[in-house]
């Protein structure tokens, strides 16, 4: 976009009329439960309707959900605030329904605010004329296009969402490719290494770990057993060679024990052989 516009403008000239007074600003944050997540699975309004507080006491929510830089938001669209009741896991439970009409500008449009308070759900009028619109994006916002093997850097919720939308770019080049892999317990710090070969290469292995979470791995699914199965939500995945496909079992496998060597993963992580 050539300059910043007001959100409250931008949406206007959308066709969708803001009545300040009525609404509730929500800045979505990851504070233990990711939003960006939530939204790249498609369930981003059940996120925002389980609430500890009654956070929306008025008949519209704005959502913005925040980015990497922290001073940008993705806009997760407006909604109607149907019913409101005690929750049977959280607090309180909200209906909301999607106020119609921004279908073409949820997840595409980004707006800058450095906010500098600490509550979430301000009154619009608060800082409503502050939010400015930086973007207007081609597409939907989504997990990014692949980015290179030396680029992989996945949490195991990113690789589920990856995987559950078999999505293309990551496919074809994991698929095409074998090679040795760490998967980093971020609790602890400890490493696990491994290798895929053969038909389907490191797209086919890894799909395993997202269904299962331990990939039937003696020692993840020990670890998974002694804390519970959901702990695979603090693994991430990264890519340490690739091989190509034609490359023997056993080839593929020396490379896994020089990495394991390298990283000292037997003696200080979670390989055990």
């Amino acid at each position: 976009m050539e300059r910043a516009v007001n959100l409250k403008g931008f949406m206007n000239a959308a066709g969708i009329e803001i009545d300040e007074k009525s609404v509730k600003i929500h800045f979505a944050s990851n504070q233990g439960s990711d939003p960006l997540l939530a939204f790249y699975e498609g369930r981003f309004k059940t996120w925002q309707e389980e609430q500890t507080q009654r956070n929306f006491s008025r008949p519209y929510v704005l959502g913005l959900i925040q980015l990497e830089d922290k001073a940008s938001w993705l806009f997760a669209g407006i909604y109607k605030v149907l019913t409101v009741s005690v929750g049977a896991q959280i607090a309180w439970q909200y209906e909301t329904e999607l106020v119609p009409g921004q279908e073409d500008l949820i997840g595409r449009v980004v707006v800058r605010y450095a906010k500098s308070f600490r509550n979430s759900y301000p009154a619009f009028e608060t800082c409503g004329e502050s939010l400015r619109v930086v973007e207007f994006r081609k597409e939907r916002a989504s997990i990014a296009s692949f980015p290179g093997y030396k680029n992989v850097l996945l949490k195991k919720q990113e690789l589920d969402v990856v995987v559950s939308q078999n999505l293309e770019s990551w496919r074809s080049a994991l698929s095409s490719v074998s090679g040795v892999y760490v998967i980093v317990d971020r609790s602890s710090g400890k490493q696990y290494v491994g290798s895929a070969y053969g038909e389907g290469g490191i797209w086919s292995r890894w799909c395993q770990y997202s269904l299962s979470g331990h990939g039937n791995n003696k020692e993840l699914r020990a670890l998974l057993k002694r804390e519970s199965s959901s702990y695979s939500q603090n693994f991430q995945f990264s890519i340490l060679e690739v091989c190509d496909l034609s490359f023997s079992k056993d080839q593929v496998i020396a490379r896994e024990s020089h990495w394991k060597n390298a990283l000292c993963s037997r003696e200080h992580g979670l390989n055990s052989n």
